[in-house]
């Protein structure tokens, strides 16, 4: 349970960190969970092989595409949340309508930690990066994807250029307090 101006809440408690690639959503993720002793979910290890494949090539995914794998992670993500109390996981969510998917498959409200930074630096992280399947040339397509959250969304927005550790601490914050 996350502990709320010095109490511990009975509602369980679901996290996305969100944003696009490159931008360490894995990493804080990871952070957040190890903090809250919480399960932490790969979003990209719930794609389809159809869809890995698809992002090797080089070619963006479209919402057909998208729809069943958000499904799978929302409906994991409240599963771990009400079994555990509280659930992290790491997911693009570029789009309103995907957050509201996410959501609506995990039967519960969700927080979402939006990591966002400068093109170039985003780009400069996807260059050095090994082993990951989605490569650099698809990051203008995720830009052009990418909604902000709007003020009518439970969404904190963060420098993704700002250390990991520093991140976490406003996170835990805004979710554990209410203030960012």
């Amino acid at each position: 349970m996350v502990e709320q101006a010095g109490e511990t809440t009975g509602a369980p408690l679901a996290v996305v960190v969100m944003g696009v690639s490159g931008t360490g959503k894995s990493t804080l993720g990871a952070l957040l969970a190890g903090h809250w002793q919480a399960p932490f979910l790969e979003g990209d290890t719930y794609h389809s092989a159809a869809n890995v494949a698809k992002m090797e090539a080089g070619a963006p995914l479209t919402d057909a595409d998208r729809w069943p794998w958000l499904d799978r992670l929302g409906a994991a993500l409240g599963d771990a949340a009400r079994a555990d109390g509280v659930a992290v996981a790491a997911c693009s969510a570029l789009r309103h309508a995907y957050r509201a998917r996410l959501e609506a498959a995990a039967g519960m409200p969700l927080h979402f930690a939006f990591l966002d930074t400068a093109r170039g630096e985003i780009a400069r992280r996807m260059g050095a990066r090994t082993g990951h399947y989605m490569p650099p040339s698809l990051l203008d397509s995720q830009l052009a994807t990418l909604e902000p959250p709007t003020p009518d969304e439970r969404a904190l927005r963060l420098d993704a250029g700002c250390a990991p550790e520093a991140l976490c601490r406003k996170v835990r914050a805004w979710v554990e307090t209410g203030k960012a």
